[in-house]
């Protein structure tokens, strides 16, 4: 029964259609290296069966030649016996004859025997024969699915890591581009410009504070020119505004 159900497997994997079952599979790479681990395992089963298959053909196929050669073995002591029986009747001998025609009855009944055991033996051989060719083919047609099996994985292997490496391509180039507002670029080069703006706008503040300064300075002296006159009006009159 092991060993049926580990042909059937061989029929069934060597008839699969890969490209069917990756169209189906929702992760093709998974399921292909679940499928080389299959395969691997049913060839190392199968070439186990089919070897003591091989091996029980090989045990027929020794005992039918023993049985041919036994045939042909036990005919010739026949004619043996048979010659001698009828030298020794042609003698007058007819007691010893008879005991030599009996030997020769006697191996052509095994004669007969063997001849049989040999030919009913020839159709389990030929059907053996049938089935042990069959199983190879299969094998090796599973051999040859496994070598797809492992160059479909390998396939998709590489084409995914190119996949990736062009995606960490296009995303190094994303994250270098100047001209994208959003880069790390453009940000710092806004701070930069926010900073010099600031200069500026401490620089032209602090100079319009030194132009107050000057301004109140002027206003002093002003003031302190009128104190003066009127200073002067009080001291002496008209004549000190005329001066």
């Amino acid at each position: 029964m092991a060993k049926q159900s580990i042909f059937g497997r061989i029929a069934q994997l060597a008839k699969a259609n890969i490209n069917s079952l990756l169209d189906q599979a929702e992760d093709p790479k998974l399921m292909l290296d679940q499928m080389v681990r299959d395969y691997t395992s049913s060839i190392a089963d199968a070439e186990s069966a089919i070897a003591e298959t091989i091996g029980n053909l090989r045990l027929l196929e020794d005992d039918h030649k023993e049985d041919v050669e036994a045939a042909q073995e036990w005919g010739n002591k026949a004619l043996a016996a048979s010659r001698k029986g009828d030298e020794l009747r042609a003698a007058g001998n007819t007691a010893d004859a008879d005991k030599f025609d009996n030997l020769a009855k006697v191996a052509l009944q095994r004669q007969l025997q063997s001849e049989k055991e040999a030919k009913d033996a020839e159709p389990q051989i030929a059907s053996q024969t049938e089935v042990v060719d069959k199983l190879k083919t299969g094998l090796n047609q599973m051999k040859q699915k496994l070598q797809q099996l492992a160059s479909k994985r390998d396939e998709l292997v590489a084409r995914s890591k190119t996949v990736d490496a062009q995606a960490q391509v296009q995303d190094a180039v994303k994250s270098i581009d100047i001209m994208d507002p959003t880069s790390e670029v453009s940000r710092f080069e806004d701070k930069i410009r926010r900073e010099e703006a600031k200069v500026r706008g401490a620089a032209e503040l602090a100079s319009s504070s030194l132009d107050a300064q000057f301004e109140s300075l002027d206003d002093l002296g002003e003031l302190t020119e009128v104190d003066a006159r009127l200073a002067a009006l009080k001291a002496g009159g008209t004549a000190a505004i005329g001066q």
